[in-house]
């Protein structure tokens, strides 16, 4: 499997807009997730507004039941974040920031 399909599996719609997990993004830098959303509330002045949110429930709900590798969703208490493109791209710039620190 290339890159490029791991990245497809990755990328959901919601909200009408395409974003990445907390979840996948910590796996894809490997780190904790913990650790990536400690680094993004550190770091929250560096990130627009837009440039993440937090699911509702139901968004939860929906996603856990459509993607298996999303499946572990249903028994978390958390709601996880979306990272859209920017934020994506914002939180890859503070993971490797703390990397080089």
């Amino acid at each position: 499997m290339g890159k490029n399909s791991v990245a497809e599996n990755i990328i959901l719609m919601v909200r009408g807009e395409k974003v990445i997990l907390d979840s996948d993004l910590a796996k894809h830098y490997e780190v904790p997730i913990n650790r990536l959303k400690e680094q993004v509330k550190k770091n929250r002045s560096h990130f627009p507004k837009d440039s993440m949110f937090q699911l509702k429930i139901q968004e939860k709900s929906e996603i856990s039941q459509t993607y298996k590798h999303l499946s572990d969703l249903k028994a978390s208490k958390s709601r996880p974040y979306a990272f859209t493109q920017q934020g994506a791209i914002m939180a890859a710039r503070v993971l490797n920031k703390m990397r080089t620190s």
